[in-house]
């Protein structure tokens, strides 16, 4: 017996175990808890840059889809639609990189 875990007696014998005491892995993660203004108590994590960075990306690809299907609508050619797109790329980059990340972009 090892610390108060596994079989009683001094053998496995009969106890349908071979007596292989294991330590657990799966033990609970403590996380760093920092209280609220409120005084509740919560999970305080950073957030990952590379998350961040890849939903700002997401955000300008669909406010380009949306811009691209307006443009279809009105009738405008394949060259023009890609020469509009182009600036909106750059204006919505530009616009994503001073807020930081934000979700206030430029809407069309």
């Amino acid at each position: 017996m090892y610390k108060g875990i596994g079989l009683q007696s001094q053998t496995p014998r009969g106890s349908g175990s071979n007596g292989y005491l294991q330590s657990n892995k799966f033990k609970p993660r403590t996380w760093k808890v920092a209280e609220n203004v409120k005084g509740t108590v919560g999970v305080t994590r950073n957030a990952n840059k590379e998350i961040i960075e890849h939903n700002r990306k997401r955000q300008i690809q669909l406010k380009l889809f949306i811009l691209e299907d307006k443009l279809i609508d009105q009738g405008y050619t394949d060259s023009e639609i890609a020469h509009k797109l182009h600036e909106a790329r750059i204006i919505l980059e530009a616009a994503a990189d001073q807020n930081d990340g934000s979700s206030n972009l430029v809407k069309f």
